[in-house]
């Protein structure tokens, strides 16, 4: 039987690296949001006249935030019958809901695994200064303010914590 993988947690924290890591080590299917919807989102952004780095706002998170996760969702369940999967995003909204793991495992028919990934504030600084993507420009002009306004807190659901460092 396959499983399903989520990893989440904010920015900086190295969502992509341990998803990378445990696919590998699983031969599993890697789903990272960042790779699956970045270059749909941004083209989306871009014919609407939006900042194509945005990922912060009010406007994406009302257009594209549940496209992605719905993209995320159905190349899963395309891969679930034959491999396992790592899903790979923040997934903030999701797992403040103390039934998500349950929903997921009913949605897809297969064991879930919810996997926070967290590290100090001053890592996360150092590693999304040093990853120099431009999406991030927004969060370093203002880091305490982007801090304030992003959620840290751990799943409400069933989870394993993971501390990177």
């Amino acid at each position: 039987m396959t499983r399903l993988y989520i990893i989440c947690g904010p920015a900086g924290v190295g969502k992509s690296t341990y998803g990378k890591k445990l696919s590998s080590e699983l031969g599993a299917c890697l789903l990272d949001s960042d790779t699956v919807t970045e270059p749909v989102v941004r083209a989306g952004l871009e014919l609407s006249g939006l900042d194509p780095e945005d990922r912060d706002s009010v406007i994406y998170k009302t257009a594209f935030r549940d496209a992605v996760y719905e993209c995320l969702y159905a190349t899963a369940k395309e891969n679930l019958p034959h491999t396992p999967v790592v899903l790979v995003g923040p997934f903030t909204r999701e797992i403040q809901n103390p039934n998500w793991k349950t929903e997921l495992e009913y949605q897809f028919s297969v064991p879930v695994s919810v996997i926070f990934i967290t590290c100090d504030s001053k890592e996360r600084y150092s590693r999304i200064v040093n990853r120099n993507n431009p999406r991030d420009k927004p969060k370093l002009r203002d880091w305490e303010r982007y801090l304030a306004g992003s959620s840290e807190e751990s799943p409400q659901c069933d989870h394993q914590v993971i501390v990177t460092d």
